[in-house]
């Protein structure tokens, strides 16, 4: 009986585009703070990575970096995750910070 060929595995991906990070920290974050209208993640391309910046009304900031800065932490984690190695900072900003 012939056999059908065999499927491989899809290749192990280098992790989640840019715009996908962006999207995935901006839905997580607008889900944790009083004024989701006013979340705003921008990306910077480095030479070791990007930068997600994100930027949030001042009175959110502090729900967004948590207590002793776990919450920070664990949107770091997520986000490093989706990422799959590949260097990526977040940088937390209130709306009105210039930067």
């Amino acid at each position: 009986m012939p056999r059908s060929p065999t499927r491989r595995p899809p290749r192990a991906t280098r992790g989640a585009e840019p715009k996908v990070l962006e999207e995935a920290l901006e839905h997580l974050v607008r889900g944790i703070v009083q004024y989701p209208d006013d979340v705003q993640v921008a990306s910077r391309s480095l030479r070791r990575g990007s930068v997600l910046e994100v930027r949030v009304h001042p009175d959110d900031l502090g729900k967004v970096i948590g207590r002793g800065g776990r919450t920070a932490r664990a949107l770091r984690t997520v986000i490093g995750a989706l990422a799959a190695g590949r260097y990526v900072r977040i940088d937390l900003l209130d709306a009105n910070e210039v930067r």
